[in-house]
């Protein structure tokens, strides 16, 4: 884990991750967790950038305005399912405008896979989970951040969100099961391994 201390760990946090036993088929899937606004989208990116372009299921694209959190019936049935039998995933993209699912999307079975989303560590996908890496930036923070990016004619919207986002966290958390945890430094991010004895391990093998 040394690597991770470079000036860039993203290298090396892709050859960790390439090297871990699958979890979901012939895929290794990492959930990158953390609080809106916290900048998950980013570093899945520039993440996946590093891993050679790997596939990216943004858990905005299976949310609606009515499911904030109960996608998981959704990304199990077309997500996971399908890449634990070796094939392509097409989940439906949901449009937070027309406020319906349009086109499928294509997510092949590549050697890693992210979920970025708040919840991608969710209990009910961390069996199918490879590894857990939590953004760490304070949740009132991250809620500024998301605000100013989104500007303030949604600042209702995150009013609601806020509620539950924190409602999910206390009966779901996650950043206790995350191995790795993810902060932004001024010239790009600092990633620690998950302080001894406060990371719980959690089983590779999933439902059949």
């Amino acid at each position: 884990m040394d690597d991770l201390t470079a000036p860039d760990p993203l290298p090396a946090l892709a050859a960790l991750l390439r090297s871990l036993p699958p979890s979901c088929g012939p895929v290794r899937l990492v959930a990158v967790d953390g609080h809106a606004g916290a900048g998950k989208t980013t570093f899945a990116g520039a993440l996946a950038r590093a891993l050679g372009g790997a596939p990216v299921v943004h858990l905005d694209d299976l949310a609606t305005h009515d499911e904030l959190f109960a996608w998981t019936g959704r990304l199990r049935e077309q997500v996971l399912e399908p890449l634990s039998r070796g094939g392509t995933a097409r989940p439906a993209k949901y449009d937070w405008v027309a406020r319906r699912f349009g086109p499928l999307l294509e997510v092949p079975p590549a050697p890693v896979v992210l979920i970025e989303g708040v919840g991608a560590g969710r209990r009910a996908v961390r069996p199918w989970l490879a590894r857990t890496l939590w953004l760490d930036v304070p949740r009132d923070t991250a809620r500024e951040r998301g605000e100013r990016r989104d500007g303030p004619q949604l600042a209702a919207f995150w009013t609601g969100w806020m509620r539950a986002q924190d409602a999910h966290f206390a009966a779901d958390p996650s950043r206790r099961f995350a191995e790795l945890l993810v902060r932004q430094v001024p010239d790009g991010y600092e990633i620690r391994e998950m302080p001894t004895g406060t990371a719980l391990a959690h089983t590779v093998s999933h439902p059949a």
